[in-house]
């Protein structure tokens, strides 16, 4: 059975199909061939094989009843291994891919109400099912979603570097380019709610100083009010252990609040430092325990937040902006976010003065890595293989890596780069592969390369789904959607750090 398509249930404990639109199925989950046996194993079988007379309609003509009118869970019978014909709730999502048409059916095999049955309404199971289904699309969908962003990224980014400050397209670029990192904020936020907790994203020793260097870059892009940047930040600042995605978004968010809280004169200061407690300490309302951390603090000259508003700053759905689309979403979100990394949030201010936030995370008592590189200097002459059944994100990767120099092959496959690097004739410096692909995943050609070049650097990339166990994780990893600066600059380091 092959398919080009992602099938995020390929490891379910219980048995569950992808099929195509004629009924032939596609992948199926190691739970369905036990329970169906040998009858699932060919080039192509079909849904027909273990279809259940007993159902009413061949299995043909009820996924075309199903696409009229969709039920997301109903009573079937299937013939199982051995022969008998046993029930199953079953959930039914369907979705397209290209033009094709794709179903994905979850049997749950657990006594389930049958038409004319009186046992009652769907069991909690039935519902449990439903719900995965679900998942199964957010996922997909997420994924498909984040490949699509990463090529506008890449490619708005990409034209944005080369183009002069006053061409009059660029403000059009900069609002294209904001609107693909909001964009990636919604696929990044379908993602995390897809995988429901159960794959928690790990988090990495790095350096908290590059995500703010980058976010202020963002926004110095982006923004048309002249505003003073000034940033303190502590070269031998403390290692972090983060995720990056959501470090990155919590900081972006207080960053985004003291923009639009400056007036004239308008100034934001950007602060690091290491802080080591040998005994408790109160900062407002948080109260720290004896250890080390890093101290993040972001402060504006702004307008300020009432002494009786402080209280409530982190209630979610609570806003002091009477203009524009607020949800009051923001600080709360920044709160959970680095509650969730062990730290903690104050907030002073003052009315016409200005307001700091100082963000607190728990730290290792050693040097972060520091970016080996300068901003400025993100050109190559070394050769690189890019990875990924996605062809636009091969084409992007390829434009941008060769406008700085690197001679760039690509592969839509694991087969195919590994067939790329034992032919090549010339030593391939680097190898950048997705994580999640079809046939063989972006781990399983990490593996395969190790073994026929262990030499061999490898950059990996997803939309969320992050390698556990690497000691060189915070260089080695790339987050999609990326911005060409940001592919360039992990690709530089990746190099550099294999030297």
């Amino acid at each position: 059975m092959k398919s080009d398509v992602v099938f995020a249930l390929e490891n379910a404990g219980w048995p569950a199909l992808l099929l195509d639109g004629t009924g032939t199925i596609l992948r199926a989950a190691p739970a369905a061939a036990k329970t169906f046996g040998p009858v699932l194993e060919g080039e192509a079988p079909r849904l027909s094989a273990i279809w259940a007379p007993e159902n009413g309609v061949t299995a043909e003509q009820f996924l075309v009843q199903w696409e009229r009118s969709p039920t997301a869970a109903l009573p079937l019978k299937f013939r199982v291994k051995g022969g008998s014909v046993s029930p199953f709730m079953t959930a039914i999502c369907s979705f397209s891919k290209d033009s094709q048409k794709y179903f994905v059916l979850q049997l749950l095999p657990e006594t389930a109400p049958l038409p004319g049955d009186s046992k009652g309404p769907p069991t909690d199971s039935s519902q449990k099912q439903k719900l995965e289904c679900a998942l199964q699309l957010a996922r997909t969908v997420s994924l498909d979603f984040n490949n699509v962003l990463t090529t506008i990224l890449g490619h708005t980014s990409l034209l944005l570097s080369q183009t002069d400050q006053k061409h009059p397209w660029r403000n059009s670029l900069i609002e294209v380019e904001k609107s693909a990192v909001k964009a990636a904020e919604i696929a990044n936020d379908l993602g995390a709610f897809s995988l429901q907790e159960r794959e928690p994203r790990p988090q990495v020793a790095g350096n908290l100083n590059s995500i703010l260097v980058r976010n202020v870059e963002l926004l110095q892009k982006a923004q048309k009010e002249k505003i003073e940047w000034t940033q303190q930040l502590e070269r031998k600042l403390f290692a972090v252990k983060f995720d990056e995605a959501k470090i990155q978004q919590a900081f972006m968010k207080v960053l985004e609040n003291a923009v639009q809280s400056v007036g004239p004169n308008a100034r934001v200061t950007v602060q690091s430092r290491n802080l080591e407690l040998t005994e408790p300490a109160q900062d407002r309302d948080l109260r720290l325990a004896p250890g080390t951390y890093v101290c993040v603090e972001i402060t504006d000259n702004g307008c300020g937040i009432p002494l009786e508003v402080l209280p409530r700053i982190f209630e979610p759905f609570f806003t002091t902006k009477k203009e524009g689309n607020h949800r009051g979403l923001g600080l709360a979100w920044v709160y959970g976010i680095v509650t969730n990394h062990g730290g903690g949030v104050a907030v002073s201010s003052q009315i016409d003065a200005g307001t700091s936030v100082r963000v607190y995370l728990p730290a290792e008592k050693r040097i972060a890595r520091e970016s080996s590189i300068d901003s400025g200097n993100l050109n190559g002459d070394q050769t690189i293989l890019m990875v990924d059944d996605e062809d636009l994100l091969l084409t992007m990767g390829q434009t941008v890596l060769s406008a700085y120099g690197y001679k760039v092959l690509t592969a839509n496959s694991g087969p195919k780069a590994l067939e790329i690097v034992s032919q090549s004739k010339i030593p391939i410096d680097l190898v950048i592969t997705d994580l999640v692909m079809p046939t063989m995943s972006g781990q399983e050609l990490v593996e395969h390369l190790r073994r026929l070049s262990p030499q061999i650097r490898v950059l990996r990339t997803s939309g969320f789904v992050r390698p556990l166990h690497d000691d060189q994780n915070d260089l080695i990893y790339l987050q999609k959607p990326f911005t060409s600066q940001e592919l360039l600059s992990k690709v530089k380091n990746a190099l550099i750090s294999s030297e």
